[in-house]
C-alpha cells in the first residue's frame, strides 16, 4: 500500500533525525544527513507521482495510536498526493543544495537533527486523515521549523523572530483546534470520513471558515497575519528558508483546501468574499513590502506573501464558481491555484538557493553592498535570472501559465449571478494585475542591484562560484522553471484528478490539443502555446544577434558603462536598491507604509557623509499586534494579584468556578 510505504519513509526521516543527534559533531554528519534526506524525499516523490498519475482508489491505514477510541488514521488521495509531490520535490532540491551549502553552517548540531524532523512533520500533515493526527503533525511541523529558525539565535533579531513565529504558530494551531472541534460535533467524530458525513449549519460553517482562514492563513502568511514570516524566513539557514517559504506555506494551503473544499460540505457563494479579500490584500501589500526591502532574503519572504495571496484569490474564485453551479470555471480557477502552488515552490526555492549562494560567497545579504556578481558567479547569476523571470510571470516560463489561467477565470466572472461578486472579482483582478507589474519591477531591481553594475563594497570583490551541489540544485529548479511553461498541458492533465475531487469537474484534456497548446475554455475565447513562444524567443534572439554581428560589427567591443554625465569612479554613484524603489515608495509609501524621507547633512567642517534616511512602518503590526500585546500585558498586570491570595480566597475562587461550569453544562442545549 502507498500509505504504508509513505509512513515507512516518514519513520526513516525520524530515524535520520535521531542519527544526526549522535553524529552531529563529526565532519561527515552533514553529508550523511542531507544525503539520507535526499534519498527518502525522492522515494516519497515517486510514491506521490505514482499515486497521482495512476489514479487508484485512496490508500488508507489505521494505527492504534493517538486517541484510544479513535486511532491514528492515514490516507493518500489525489489532493494529498499532489501536495506530497510538491513537498518532496522541494525537499529533494533543498537536500541536494544543502549537501554543499551545509558545509558552511557554523553550528551544524543545531540544524541537522531538526531538518529531517521538519520534513517528517510536513509529510505527516499531508498523510493525516483525522483531526487529532493532523493537529499533532501540524504542531510537530511548527516546533521543528521553530528550532531551525532559532539555529542562529545569537544573531541580531533572530531570537525575536523565533518568539513571534512560535506565538503566531500557537495561536494558529488553536484556531484549527477549535475549527475541528466544531466540525466533529458533540459526538466527537474526529475522523475525516465521519466529518464528511456530518451536516454543518450555515452559522457554524461561517465560524469554521473564519477559524480555518485564520489558522491556515497565519501559517501561509496572509495579511494581516504575516508579521512572523519576513522575520522567520531570513533568520533560518537558506535551504531551510527555501523549505519554509516554498513548501511549508503550501502545507498551510493544503490545510485550508482540505477543510473548506473537502470537509465543510457544499459551499455558499459568500464563502468566497473573505478569501478573495484576504488574497488580494496579501498580493498587493506583499509585493509593495518586498519592493522596499534591501535585505535579499527578507525581500523574498515578502514576495511569498504576494504569491500566497495569488493562490488564495484563485481558491476564492473556485469557491464562488462552485457555489453557483459553474463547474468548468471552478475547475479553471482551482487548476490555476494548484498550478501556482507548484510554480511558487519551484521558483521561490530557486531564488532562496541563489540568495544562499550569494550569502555563502560574500557573507552579506544586503543588496546595497553587492553588485557586479555576474562576472564572478556567472552560473548562479543565470539560475537566479531564470527564477526572476519566472516569478515575474514572463512567458514561456512557468509562472506565466498559472497567472494567465487565473486571469482567464476572472474574465468569466460576469456569469456569476451575485452583483456583489460581479463588482468584487474584477476589482480583485485589477489588484492582481498591479501586483504582477510590481513583481516585475521588484525582481528587475533585485537582480540588477545584486548581480549587475560594479561591486558596492569589498564583500562583493574577489568572490567565487559556489560548490557543485548547490549549482546542481539551482540548475534543476531553473530547468523546471522552463519545462512546465513550455509543456503546461501535461501539468494541467496531471492536476485533473485533484481538481475533479475538489470541484467535481476538470479542465478539458490538453494533451490532445495540436502543437502542445492549452485551451482553458474554448479556442474561440483564448489559447496559449508555450512551445511556440519559446521558439519565437530563440529564433528572434538568434536572428538579431547574427544580423548585428554580421552587418553592424564583426567583433565584440567593450567600453565603460554610461556614467550619466558624472565621471566619478566611485561605485556609490550607481543606482542602489533604495533609489530604484524611490518612485514607487513615493507613490504608495505615504499611504501603505507611512513612509518618511529625511536628509541628514553634517554641518560645515564635519567629515561625515550626508545620508538619506527612509523610515517605513508596518501598519498591521502597529495597529493590530502592538495594541493586542499591550492589552494582554495590562490584563496580566491586573490579574497578578491572584498569585498572592490566601488559602481561603483560593478555595472560594475554585468553588465559584466549579459552580459556574456546572451551570453552563446544565443549561447547554
Amino acid at each position: 500500500m502507498t500509505v504504508v510505504a509513505a509512513l515507512w519513509c516518514v519513520a526513516a526521516l525520524l530515524a535520520t533525525s535521531c542519527l544526526a543527534v549522535g553524529i552531529g559533531r563529526r565532519p561527515p554528519a552533514t553529508r550523511v544527513v542531507y544525503a539520507a534526506s535526499l534519498a527518502i524525499a525522492l522515494v516519497l516523490l515517486v510514491l506521490a507521482l505514482t499515486r497521482l498519475l495512476a489514479q487508484p482508489a485512496p490508500s488508507e491505514l489505521i494505527l492504534p495510536l493517538g486517541v484510544p477510541w479513535l486511532g491514528a488514521h492515514f490516507r493518500i488521495d489525489a489532493l494529498s498526493a499532489f501536495f506530497l509531490a510538491v513537498l518532496n520535490l522541494g525537499a529533494a532540491a533543498a537536500s541536494l543544495f544543502a549537501l554543499g551549502y551545509g558545509t558552511h553552517e557554523p553550528a551544524p548540531t543545531r540544524v541537522l537533527p531538526f531538518y529531517p524532523a521538519f520534513l517528517a512533520g510536513m509529510n505527516l500533515v499531508l498523510l493525516a486523515d483525522d483531526a487529532f493526527a493532523f493537529l499533532v503533525s501540524w504542531e510537530f511541523m511548527s516546533l521543528s521549523s521553530w528550532a531551525l529558525v532559532m539555529a542562529h539565535h545569537r544573531e541580531a533579531d533572530n531570537a525575536r523572530a523565533g518568539y513571534i513565529y512560535l506565538l503566531m504558530a500557537s495561536v494558529g494551531t488553536l484556531a484549527l483546534l477549535l475549527a475541528f472541534g466544531l466540525l466533529a460535533g458533540p459526538e466527537g467524530g474526529y475522523a475525516f470520513a465521519t466529518i464528511r458525513t456530518n451536516p454543518v449549519s450555515s452559522g457554524l460553517a461561517a465560524l469554521v471558515l473564519a477559524l480555518v482562514l485564520f489558522g491556515a492563513g497565519s501559517k501561509a502568511g496572509l495579511v494581516p497575519l504575516h508579521v512572523w514570516l519576513p522575520l522567520a524566513h531570513p533568520a533560518a539557514p537558506s535551504h531551510v528558508s527555501a523549505l519554509m517559504s516554498g513548501v511549508m506555506t503550501k502545507i498551510a494551503v493544503y490545510g485550508f483546501v482540505r477543510v473548506v473544499f473537502d470537509l465543510l460540505g457544499t459551499p455558499q457563494f459568500w464563502w468566497s468574499v473573505p478569501v478573495l479579500a484576504a488574497g488580494a490584500s496579501s498580493a498587493a501589500l506583499g509585493i509593495l513590502y518586498a519592493l522596499m526591502q534591501s535585505d535579499l532574503k527578507r525581500m523574498l519572504a515578502y514576495s511569498t506573501i504576494e504569491n500566497i495571496g495569488f493562490v488564495f484569490v484563485s481558491l476564492g474564485l473556485a469557491l464562488a464558481f462552485k457555489a453557483n453551479g459553474m463547474p468548468l470555471p471552478a475547475a479553471l480557477a482551482a487548476t490555476a491555484a494548484l498550478f501556482h502552488v507548484l510554480n511558487h515552490m519551484i521558483f521561490k526555492s530557486l531564488l532562496f538557493f541563489g540568495a544562499g549562494a550569494v550569502l555563502a560567497a560574500t557573507g552579506v545579504r544586503d543588496m546595497e553592498r553587492l553588485g557586479g556578481l555576474i562576472r564572478r558567479m556567472p552560473y548562479t547569476a543565470f539560475a537566479v535570472l531564470t527564477g526572476c523571470l519566472a516569478i515575474s510571470a514572463l512567458p514561456p516560463l512557468t509562472g506565466f501559465v498559472s497567472e494567465w489561467l487565473a486571469f482567464q477565470a476572472i474574465l468569466l466572472s460576469p456569469q456569476v449571478p451575485q452583483w456583489g461578486l460581479k463588482f468584487l472579482i474584477p476589482a480583485v483582478g485589477a489588484v492582481l494585475a498591479l501586483s504582477a507589474a510590481l513583481a516585475g519591477a521588484c525582481f528587475v531591481r533585485a537582480f540588477g542591484v545584486t548581480f549587475l553594475g560594479r561591486p558596492r563594497s569589498s564583500a562583493a570583490i574577489g568572490v567565487h562560484e559556489v560548490d557543485v551541489f548547490s549549482l546542481a540544485a539551482m540548475a534543476l529548479l531553473a530547468a523546471l522553471c522552463l519545462l512546465p511553461g513550455v509543456l503546461p498541458g501535461l501539468v494541467i492533465d496531471a492536476l485533473a484528478p485533484t481538481v475533479q475531487g475538489l470541484v467535481g469537474a476538470r479542465m478539458p484534456v490538453q494533451v490532445s490539443v495540436p502543437w502542445l497548446s492549452i485551451v482553458p475554455i474554448a479556442e474561440s475565447r483564448s489559447s496559449y502555446n508555450g512551445l511556440l513562444v519559446l521558439l519565437f524567443v530563440v529564433f528572434s534572439g538568434t536572428f538579431a544577434a547574427v544580423v548585428i554581428h554580421r552587418w553592424a560589427s564583426d567583433r565584440i567591443r567593450r567600453a565603460p558603462a554610461w556614467d550619466c554625465g558624472y565621471p566619478d569612479p566611485s561605485a556609490a554613484t550607481q543606482y542602489s536598491a533604495s533609489s530604484f524603489a524611490q518612485p514607487i515608495r513615493r507613490v504608495f509609501g505615504t499611504v501603505v507604509f507611512r513612509a518618511r524621507e529625511r536628509v541628514e547633512i553634517p554641518p560645515p567642517g564635519d567629515p561625515r557623509a550626508a545620508r538619506l534616511v527612509v523610515e517605513l512602518r508596518d501598519l498591521a503590526y502597529e495597529w493590530l499586534y502592538l495594541p493586542l500585546a499591550a492589552g494582554v500585558t495590562g490584563a496580566a498586570d491586573r490579574l497578578n494579584y491572584l498569585q498572592f491570595l490566601t488559602i481561603r480566597r483560593y478555595l472560594t475562587l475554585v468553588f465559584v468556578a466549579l459552580v459556574s461550569l456546572l451551570t453552563v453544562l446544565a443549561l447547554w442545549p
